[in-house]
C-alpha cells in the first residue's frame, strides 16, 4: 500500500469515528434488552441488543432486496447471490468460510424473502469477533467467480426440483402468481430452471454491486454483545474491504405491488399426481406499515392460526377433511395477501372449500364471538413472547425492523398494541378484507370436471 494510500485509510477511519452516531432506541432494564443504533459513514446502521445472561450471540446483516426488486430475465438473482457470497472471497475460500464457523461449534446461512435478504451466524459470546469478520469478508469481498457461478447453477436448480416436489410449498408460489401475475411479486423467489439457466456471471456481479451498497445494508447481533465492541469490529471490517462508503449508490426504486395485485375471482390449477389436492383461497390483505395489521393479527390467528381456531375446528375437528389447514397473512412494504391454505383428498376438495368461503363470509358479515377474540388476543401474545427466547429470533427481530420499519419496539409495546385491539377493530378488518371477492389456487390431481367447478368457491 503507498503512503498516500495509508493516508486515505486513516483519514476515512477518522472520519467515520468522527461522524459515526449512536442512539439507545429501547432502554431496557438495567441494561439488559437495550437496543442501540449506530449510524456509520456512508449510511451503514447498526444495532443491537444485550442480553448480558446469554452465552451466546447472533450476527446477521440484513440486505434491502430481495426478489420483487428484480427484472423478469433475473427473476431468482437475489436468491442466486445468496448461494454465491457463500463461495469465496479475496482473503477466504468457501471451505474456510464454513471451516471458521464450524471450528467454533457455530451455524451460519441466509435466506432471501421478497424484499430482503439475510446472512447470519450464530456462536459462542467468545467467537463473536470471528462471526462478524466472517459475515463482513462475505458480504463486502466476494469474488463472484464464472467457475463459482456455474457451478451453484446446479445446486439452485436442484433446490427448485426439491421445492417442487412439495406441492404443499408450489400451491403458495402459485398463489402468488394468481393474485400478482407475471410480476416481481407474482415470481419465485428461486427464479425458474429457464432463468437460472439463462443467467449469467456478469449480470450476477452488478446486481450485486447495485443492491449490496452501505446504504442498504443493516447490520444487526443480538445476545451477549456489547455494542460498542460490535460497531468497532463491523467498522474495522467494512473499512478493510474499502465498503464503508460508496460514491456509486443507486437509490432503489418505490415499490408500488398494489397496482399488480389482479382482478379478483382468478382460478389458477395446476394438474399434478399428487395423493392430496392442495389449496389457497385468498385475497389482498394488508402492508405490514398498515397500523390495522394488529387487528388482522387476532382475526388471523381466530380463524386459523391454532387448533382451536374456527377453521381448524370445522374442516379438521368436526369433518375430519383435511389434517393440515391454516390461514395467514403475507405483509409487503405496499401491499399484503390474506389466504386459507387446506391440503385434503381430491374428492374432498370442493367441500372442503366451501366450508372455508362459507368461514370467511360469515366472519366478514358476523364478526368473531368476544370469546374467541380473547382466545386469540392470548394466544398472539404468547406466541409473541415464546418466539424470541433466543438471540437468534431477537437479531432477525431488530434486523427486519431497523430494515423494514426503521424503527424498534419492545416486547411490551407489541403485548399493549396487541391487547388494545378490540372487538370493533377485529370486525372492521374482517369485513374489509374478507368481504372482497376470493382469487384461488390448487394444486392436485383433478379431472376437468373438477376443475370447471372450482369457479364456483370464487363466484
Amino acid at each position: 500500500m503507498t503512503s498516500r494510500s495509508l493516508r486515505t485509510t486513516a483519514r476515512t477511519s477518522s472520519e467515520a469515528r468522527a461522524v459515526a452516531r449512536t442512539q439507545t432506541l429501547l432502554p431496557g432494564k438495567d441494561g439488559i434488552g437495550t437496543v442501540r443504533r449506530t449510524t456509520l459513514p456512508g449510511g451503514l446502521r447498526v444495532v443491537t441488543e444485550t442480553l448480558p445472561s446469554v452465552r451466546s450471540a447472533t450476527f446477521g446483516i440484513w440486505a434491502h432486496v430481495g426478489s420483487r426488486d428484480e427484472t423478469p430475465t433475473l427473476n431468482g438473482a437475489t436468491h442466486y447471490l445468496e448461494h454465491l457470497l457463500f463461495k469465496g472471497t479475496r482473503e477466504r475460500s468457501a471451505l474456510d468460510i464454513s471451516a471458521a464457523i464450524d471450528a467454533v461449534g457455530g451455524e451460519m446461512n441466509a435466506f432471501t424473502a421478497k424484499e430482503y435478504t439475510c446472512y447470519y451466524a450464530r456462536v459462542l459470546d467468545t467467537d463473536l469477533p470471528l462471526a462478524i469478520d466472517v459475515v463482513c469478508d462475505m458480504l463486502t469481498g466476494s469474488l463472484i467467480l464464472a467457475e463459482d457461478v456455474d457451478a451453484e447453477r446446479g445446486v439452485i436448480l436442484e433446490e427448485i426440483a426439491m421445492t417442487e416436489d412439495d406441492p404443499g410449498d408450489v400451491v403458495h408460489d402459485l398463489f402468488a402468481r394468481t393474485m400478482f401475475g407475471d410480476t416481481p411479486l407474482g415470481r419465485p423467489v428461486l427464479g425458474t430452471v429457464d432463468t437460472i439457466n439463462a443467467l449469467t456471471r456478469d449480470q450476477i456481479a452488478r446486481f450485486y454491486r447495485k443492491h449490496y451498497d452501505p446504504t442498504h445494508l443493516v447490520v444487526a447481533a443480538a445476545g451477549n454483545v456489547d455494542h460498542a465492541t460490535v460497531v468497532r469490529l463491523v467498522r474495522r471490517a467494512f473499512e478493510k474491504a474499502g465498503a464503508l462508503t460508496r460514491t456509486d449508490a443507486v437509490s432503489l426504486a418505490p415499490r408500488d405491488g398494489r397496482r399488480a395485485i389482479r382482478t379478483a375471482g382468478r382460478v389458477e390449477v395446476a394438474a399434478r399426481r399428487t395423493e392430496q389436492a392442495h389449496v389457497v383461497l385468498g385475497m389482498p390483505g394488508l402492508a405490514r406499515t398498515d397500523e390495522r395489521r394488529w387487528a388482522l393479527g387476532v382475526l388471523n390467528t381466530a380463524l386459523g392460526g391454532g387448533m382451536s381456531s374456527r377453521l381448524f375446528q370445522e374442516v379438521r375437528e368436526k369433518r375430519g377433511l383435511a389434517y393440515s389447514v391454516y390461514s395467514y397473512t403475507s405483509g409487503f412494504a405496499d401491499c399484503g395477501l390474506f389466504g386459507v391454505y387446506a391440503g385434503c383428498r381430491p374428492s374432498q376438495v370442493h367441500d372442503v372449500l366451501g366450508i372455508c368461503r362459507d368461514g370467511l363470509d360469515r366472519v366478514a358479515a358476523e364478526g368473531l364471538t368476544d370469546d374467541e377474540i380473547a382466545r386469540a388476543i392470548g394466544q398472539l401474545s404468547g406466541s409473541t413472547v415464546l418466539g424470541l427466547e433466543d438471540t437468534g429470533a431477537l437479531m432477525n427481530r431488530i434486523g427486519k425492523s431497523e430494515l423494514c420499519w426503521g424503527d424498534q419496539m419492545s416486547v411490551d409495546d407489541m403485548l399493549a398494541r396487541i391487547a388494545a385491539v378490540t372487538p370493533d377493530d377485529v370486525r372492521a378488518v374482517a369485513s374489509e378484507l374478507l368481504g372482497q371477492r376470493p382469487s384461488l389456487a390448487v394444486i392436485g390431481p383433478l379431472k376437468d370436471k373438477q376443475a370447471d367447478r372450482l369457479h364456483t368457491a370464487v363466484s
